[in-house]
């Protein structure tokens, strides 16, 4: 049987996602021609000046070519450059692990592994969870984490559990720690840094939203497993997950059991090496930015050399290679219309006009009104901006010369907490299709699955909000 490859999406999920970006967009382009138009002022350096809104009555919206095209216009903007970036990293990391698949390696590691915890599925459950939740909030990793999928959701079906599973241990579990930020460097951190906030002031209510929100993780995961448990038909992975068992049929070839050995050590040391160098690049400031594409040369690079060290074919491992990529060529599709978003927004001229509206709103009403205000703020620009660092510019930079009565530690929660779980909700985070492409899930059955989590998260960051006011954060 012909071996899947790791990041296969079907027909109807290609249509579907491809259907609501496309609605996304019409819509974006819609709202240029409806919403006030302006402009962000100018520092002397030349630089935006975000604090400074120019209205443009004249302007109109953005031309109708230039909004259809804006799916391709975009990678020549000023975000062109990470949107390609990300791209290759996708292509590569998707290479990298197929060859991974095709010679032996995941198989080789997992075994092992759910080996030693076929028996303590539920250790494994939190273990993995509790390792991707602090990667996103202690160092701020999430699009990284897409390296890892495919392991944790290969982890999952060998100890009897389904890629559903998986995806919420290892993409989920990721998202909600950028939220629960406690030292994220891309939230926390930055945020704090440009509205002159101590990130280790009071960190102890950071700390408790970090404890409660893996609890309420966990229960959603315990309460998966347990639904599948009772009727594995229920897993939104089920048909996914029964191809995939197929096609294993074909692993453990006779040459792969010879090697195995050498196999295993090979992936260990890959693996192993990909996980420090991601660290790493997320604790380097020098760095930090040229943390995609530091990771894609290296599952290039050492990608296709562990392949040939392990099987000892470079022809094998380069077709396995240029399968791989081609597994991932519709995610660019994905990529390019959520982004698109944006990009028609700025050249819509609305995205300032929207900005402005931040001091129209907190004018003259109650703390709690203005923290909410403030967090609902964010979750719009979210839905818009998925690039953290944008959006703290933006953001904090505008509230620090605002007199919102709020502390400079309750802003920088409020800026964390509205950029965070939307990154595992809003059809425009490239990372939450992408994740769900490798899992063959639709991003509407997602939703639809998700739901009791997306309500009591929103209850609780509302209830933690009051909180922190009330309790003089």
């Amino acid at each position: 049987m012909k071996r899947k490859t790791l990041i296969n999406i079907s027909k109807k999920t290609f249509i579907n996602v491809s259907i609501l970006l496309v609605g996304l967009l019409l819509f974006s382009i819609i709202m240029t021609f409806i919403v006030p138009k302006g402009d962000f002022g100018l520092l002397p350096d030349g630089s935006v000046n975000y604090l400074e809104y120019i209205p443009r009555s004249n302007q109109s919206g953005i031309s109708l070519v230039k909004g259809l095209f804006a799916p391709v216009l975009v990678f020549f903007s000023s975000d062109g450059a990470s949107l390609i970036a990300l791209s290759l990293f996708l292509f590569f990391i998707s290479a990298a692990f197929q060859v991974m698949n095709d010679t032996g390696g995941i198989r080789s590691i997992v075994d092992v592994v759910a080996h030693r915890f076929r028996e303590r599925r539920t250790l494994l459950l939190v273990l993995v969870s509790l390792l991707f939740y602090c990667f996103g909030s202690f160092l701020g990793l999430f699009e990284e984490m897409l390296t890892m999928l495919p392991i944790v959701t290969s982890l999952c079906l060998s100890v009897g559990l389904d890629s559903f599973s998986g995806f919420l241990c290892c993409t989920i579990a990721c998202g909600f720690g950028f939220a629960g930020a406690v030292t994220n460097p891309f939230t926390v951190l930055l945020a704090s840094q440009i509205i002159g906030a101590n990130p280790i002031e009071n960190i102890w209510f950071r700390l408790l939203i970090f404890a409660v929100m893996f609890g309420v993780l966990m229960l959603f995961v315990f309460r998966h497993v347990r639904k599948i448990g009772k009727d594995p038909s229920s897993s939104p992975t089920y048909e996914h997950d029964l191809e995939i068992a197929a096609s294993n049929l074909a692993d453990g070839t006779k040459e792969e059991m010879e090697n195995e050995s050498r196999i295993r050590k090979t992936y260990c040391v890959f693996l192993l090496t990909a996980l420090v160098l991601i660290i790493a690049v997320s604790l380097l400031p020098s760095v930090r930015g040229l943390a995609v594409v530091i990771l894609a040369s290296y599952f290039l690079i050492f990608g296709i050399i562990a392949g040939i060290i392990a099987c000892g074919k470079p022809r094998k491992v380069l077709r396995s290679f240029l399968s791989g990529i081609l597994g991932a060529l519709p995610t660019l599709a994905f990529i390019a219309f959520a982004a698109s978003v944006k990009f028609v927004f700025e050249k819509g001229g609305i995205l300032p006009t929207i900005v402005h509206q931040i001091n129209v709103m907190i004018d003259g009403h109650s703390l709690v009104t203005v923290a909410l205000s403030i967090y609902l703020i964010v979750l719009v620009l979210e839905f818009f901006i998925s690039s953290s660092t944008a959006k703290a510019i933006l953001v904090m930079g505008l509230l620090a010369m605002v007199n919102t009565g709020l502390s400079r530690q309750m802003l920088v929660l409020l800026y964390t907490l509205g950029d965070g779980y939307t990154n595992v909700i809003f059809p425009t985070s490239p990372v939450l299709l992408i994740s769900l492409s490798m899992i063959e899930v639709d991003y509407f059955k997602w939703m639809k699955r998700g739901l009791p989590l997306f309500i009591a998260t929103f209850i609780l960051v509302l209830s933690f909000i009051v909180l922190g006011i009330g309790a003089g954060y």
